[in-house]
């Protein structure tokens, strides 16, 4: 990869992996040190990425930099043993992005990065397993159990509109 396409990549790829790893944290300060460092990665590796597959790259790199930080926090928790119904809610309350922001908070680590990965910013399953470093069937599992626990968190629209 060039310096030209590396400047390239940056201007075409940096809002959209802050986005994703903004959406998965929600620290700001964060998720600008994640970019920065994988776009570091991404520069110290230049010789050895295809630039047309930088945008996985980077994602990927992303991804597990900010897994790695997690993990580092030990903020991992275990929503299996969650009841849903602690989460939910019966009010009414017009504004459904705020409503649905606050679900995908609520999702585990893994099933909020595989449903963001897919529904917000549009990659395929094979995309997602690429990475992520999970197959495409555990992207299958991970985006149907996210799914499930936003429907039964936001309930049925006309509750929420």
């Amino acid at each position: 990869m060039t310096v030209k396409e590396y400047n390239s990549a940056v201007d075409l790829y940096s809002d959209g992996v802050f986005r994703f790893i903004l959406k998965n944290i929600r620290d700001e300060e964060k998720a600008k040190d994640i970019v920065q460092e994988s776009f570091t990665k991404l520069w110290i590796n230049a010789e050895g990425v295809n630039y047309q597959k930088v945008k996985s790259y980077l994602y990927s790199t992303a991804y597990h930099t900010m897994i790695d930080g997690i993990r580092k926090e030990k903020r991992i928790v275990d929503f299996e043993n969650v009841r849903a119904i602690e989460y939910s809610h019966s009010e009414q309350y017009s504004d459904l992005a705020e409503i649905l922001n606050d679900a995908v908070k609520r999702l585990p680590d893994d099933q909020r990065s595989v449903v963001l990965l897919r529904d917000y910013e549009g990659y395929s399953y094979k995309e997602i397993s690429e990475i992520t470093g999970l197959n495409e069937s555990q992207v299958k599992v991970y985006i149907y159990r996210a799914r499930v626990f936003l429907k039964n968190y936001i309930g049925s629209t006309e509750a929420v509109v």
